[in-house]
């Protein structure tokens, strides 16, 4: 049977492969890699953003990331909570990013 390949850069035969020892994975192992993955992914980007923000704090990389990942319209929506739930005489020691 002839399979489409997913990727152009491996080889069909690997790729096969690949799948077929997927496949046999059980649901726990395959949900354990997709988290693991994910936490990958979502670890590489925060230090991504770390690195090319180090001036910013915790609060606004994180409102970065959102913005990244989620969208504007959340973005604005979590720094508008966080302006709500952090004291005024804290808040207004943080330089929060104002995207527009």
């Amino acid at each position: 049977m002839s399979m489409i390949t997913l990727s152009t850069d491996t080889n069909p035969e690997a790729e096969r492969v690949l799948i077929s020892l997927l496949r046999k994975l059980s649901a726990k192992e395959k949900l354990d890699r997709t988290l693991y993955f994910s936490s990958s992914i979502i670890n590489l980007s925060k230090r991504t953003i770390e690195r090319a923000n180090p001036e910013l704090n915790d609060a606004e990389r994180n409102i970065l990331f959102v913005q990244y990942h989620y969208g504007q319209e959340l973005a604005n929506k979590l720094r508008n909570y966080l302006k709500n739930i952090l004291k005024k005489d804290y808040f207004s020691k943080i330089n929060f990013l104002v995207i527009s």
